[in-house]
């Protein structure tokens, strides 16, 4: 396995918690399940929904899952072992109806408080400031939400009690144009041009790091001038950064940026966003604002007249997560941010997508004759987005007007690139099998996919829908830029058939620079980016291809020595001290096989002679945190 001159990791950090104290409250607290659930979503580290952070995250699939795993707490807190249907559909008919007056917010507020504490979602400080910010928009979404009394039982109680149906399936209508017979893109001549496209993602920057604060505090987030000095015995936050729960300080953003130099020239930028650090239980839409300012600027500054495209990453709002649908309006809609951002991006964007930028955060444009460029809001499929609780019917019409750029792109004989912030593997099930069929029927005319959001370097391997047996398309996931959590500093760079007459536009190879951590941080050192591999070298890929890409994954399978090296890679050269084992290295492959949420027919074939519960099991295993 290629070690690169980077240390081996040294586990990742367990942060510990307080234990909670107060355990007298009763029934009436089941008020604050709906804002103590959101916490527990929302707040990274939260022992309560989250596995140790040996890596990161597959989440578990969907909200039902992650309840299951909260809900013996919650009765065991609450004495739910003797709730009744009946006095359950009660309880939440008068929930509904005590929720819709504004005096009760402040209280829902501070028995959620407590509610927080109790389960251990986080420390009682991040407890308060998170309910305090959460709190108005999650009673405004309850009130609207479709979220009956039927519906909360069945989600508490089981299906004796009432069905969950929130996210219930939908689909999105595809042209009644016929489907050309695929036509996989031909390798570019020898000579041909070739764009490098930096590909930047999840920056996350603190603007509080302070270097030798403890990095393994109780906070969510830590390296903070509020996380406090480390133990006597331990080494405080490094000045570049820290193999911890830590995110990222300017000045290490800046090396980055300023060190390009040996990876360019570059044609292009693929921005994909999550710009504000990890501290989201005390953001507010100033600080968000300033990061999004303060890094656009620093990106402009080094890249200079390099077109730059960006896409809207989760962390930006404040709620986390909280991205309402157009038809909300008035302060609790996302018009401060879109516009914020239209403002901001205005150098890098047409009239046409600045327009849509500003209604729904997703836009459309073409950066060179034949490529059409689409940055959709992910933030609409997403299963932390609590906004779509009222209606997750595909938000903001986003997948039928990608539909539409679609098929006029194939009426231009154009291709397209496709970039975003959370992969489509990861998003709610409509959406995603939404997703996968417009993937599908447009596979002629897509020719990248390009994603970040889990912080890892992976990908997801799409599949004709008729077998699930023909690689068709891929999603590159790569790895971010920020060290959350205990990862090395990194950035990707795509090689890309180039901009010439008849170009497929599809990509060729791709290379990942980190900086050590390890060595940056030494008294006396200075910063070095450089270069960790490129895949297809490292993995012995014919080409980047979709089929290259599912043949690696079975290769990985039977070699454990090359998934070794993946795994390594995977983590950008700092992985867990702890082996993966077997179970670990399926359910890993399993997820790049998984373009498709809740789809455990996707990994059928990773083990032979599986039973269907075997592979459900092995495709939704907790795996990562």
């Amino acid at each position: 396995m290629p070690r690169h001159g980077v240390s081996p990791g040294q586990g990742r950090p367990r942060s510990g918690r307080e234990q909670a104290s107060d355990r007298s409250l009763g029934a009436p607290c089941l008020r604050l399940l709906w804002l103590g659930l959101a916490l527990a979503l929302a707040l990274p580290n939260s022992p309560v929904l989250w596995s140790p952070a040996e890596a990161h995250p597959l989440p578990t699939q969907g909200h039902p899952a992650k309840f299951i795993r909260i809900a013996p707490q919650l009765q065991e807190a609450f004495g739910w072992w003797n709730l009744t249907c009946p006095t359950c559909k009660g309880l939440f008919t008068a929930i509904d109806f005590g929720l819709r007056n504004q005096a009760s917010v402040a209280w829902v507020g501070s028995v959620a408080i407590k509610l927080c504490v109790l389960l251990k979602i986080a420390p009682p400080a991040v407890c308060q400031s998170a309910v305090q910010l959460f709190e108005d928009d999650m009673v405004e979404v309850w009130t609207r939400s479709v979220l009956s009394p039927l519906e909360a039982c069945g989600l508490l109680l089981g299906s004796s009690c009432g069905h969950w149906d929130i996210f219930s399936s939908w689909n999105i209508s595809l042209p009644a144009v016929p489907k050309p017979p695929p036509q996989p893109p031909k390798p570019p001549a020898p000579g041909s041009p070739v764009s490098r496209v930096l590909f930047l993602t999840d920056l996350h920057w603190d603007h509080d790091y302070l270097e030798g604060t403890d990095p393994n505090c109780e906070n969510p987030l830590c390296c903070r001038r509020d996380s406090g000095p480390p133990p006597a015995s331990q080494p405080g936050a490094g000045y570049w950064g820290e193999y911890s729960k830590c995110d990222l300080p300017l000045r290490t953003l800046e090396s980055l940026l300023s060190g390009l130099g040996p990876a360019g020239p570059f044609d292009m930028v693929y921005w994909t966003g999550d710009i504000p650090a990890h501290n989201i239980w005390q953001q507010s839409r100033q600080d968000q604002l300033r990061a999004l300012t303060t890094i656009t600027a620093l990106v402009k500054k080094f890249l200079g007249p390099v077109p730059v495209y960006p896409a809207v990453g989760n962390h930006e709002s404040t709620p986390v997560n909280g991205f309402p649908p157009p038809f909300i309006k008035g302060n609790q809609s996302s018009h401060w941010l879109y516009e914020a951002m239209a403002e901001a991006w205005e150098p890098w964007l047409p009239a046409e997508a600045l327009r849509t930028l500003r209604i729904g955060g997703f836009y459309a444009l073409s950066p060179r004759p034949g490529l059409r460029l689409i940055s959709l809001n992910m933030n609409f499929c997403s299963r932390e987005n609590f906004w779509l609780l009222i209606n997750s019917t595909d938000p903001a019409g986003q997948l039928q007007w990608l539909v539409g750029e679609l098929q006029a792109a194939e009426d231009r004989g154009d291709k397209v690139h496709i970039i975003g912030h959370i992969p489509p593997g990861h998003c709610l099930k409509s959406w995603s099998w939404n997703y996968y069929r417009i993937v599908e029927r447009y596979e002629n005319t897509l020719a990248g996919q390009f994603f970040g959001h889990t912080h890892v370097d992976e990908f997801e391997v799409f599949y004709d829908e008729e077998t699930l047996s023909r690689p068709l398309s891929v999603a590159f996931l790569a790895p971010s830029a920020t060290t959350y959590i205990g990862l090395n500093p990194g950035y990707r760079v795509y090689q890309i058939d180039g901009n010439y007459s008849g170009s497929s536009h599809v990509v060729l190879d791709h290379e990942t620079y980190i900086m050590n951590l390890t060595e940056a941080n030494e008294p006396g050192a200075t910063p070095h980016w450089y270069l960790l591999y490129r895949a297809r070298e490292t993995y012995g890929l014919p080409n980047a291809l979709p089929t290259a890409w599912h043949d690696l994954v079975y290769r990985m399978r039977k070699d454990t020595q090359l998934f070794q090296t993946f795994w390594f890679l995977y983590h950008k050269g700092h992985p867990p001290s702890e082996p993966c084992g077997t179970p670990c290295r399926l359910a890993t492959l399993c997820a790049q096989l998984s373009a498709r949420s809740d789809s455990p027919a996707l990994c059928r074939h990773l083990v032979p002679d599986a039973s269907l519960p075997d592979v459900q099991s092995l495709w939704s295993m907790p795996l990562l945190c």
